[in-house]
């Protein structure tokens, strides 16, 4: 069984970009850098860098970054150029794809999962808070 590494963030480096719980976007969103969306978006982005959707943060769109982390709610696909993570408060009503999956216990997905890479979809148990 290949290695997963978890967590996204704590691979990351440089300067992070944090978006409130109270700022609402609306709109197409591209950069590069590492992303925490603890609010709400309407729209599509496009991140070359991690993206994390934190609890309590909700997506309607599709949600397209190299490395991808949800904790939040999505109405809408989750497409990672590598990895694609749900803790376990997570709630997906789309698609999900990457080349490796993992989904934590109490993660509920309404929607297919495709992990590029061909293994399975990952489960594990949160053990450390966020």
């Amino acid at each position: 069984m290949p290695r997963f590494n978890r967590r996204i963030q704590d691979a990351s480096s440089g300067p992070t970009t944090y978006v409130a719980p109270s700022t609402k976007i609306v709109g197409t969103i591209s950069g590069s850098g590492s992303y925490i969306f603890c609010g709400s978006v309407e729209g599509d982005c496009d991140i070359d860098g991690p993206v994390t959707l934190a609890d309590g943060g909700h997506w309607r769109g599709t949600l397209r970054a190299t490395d991808i982390i949800v904790a939040g709610e999505v109405d809408g696909d989750v497409i990672a150029k590598q990895r694609v993570e749900l803790a376990g408060s997570a709630r997906v009503s789309g698609s999900l794809s990457g080349n490796s999956v993992a989904v934590a216990e109490g993660a509920v997905i309404d929607g297919e999962i495709s992990v590029a890479s061909g293994e399975p979809a990952a489960t594990f148990r949160e053990k450390r808070q966020q």
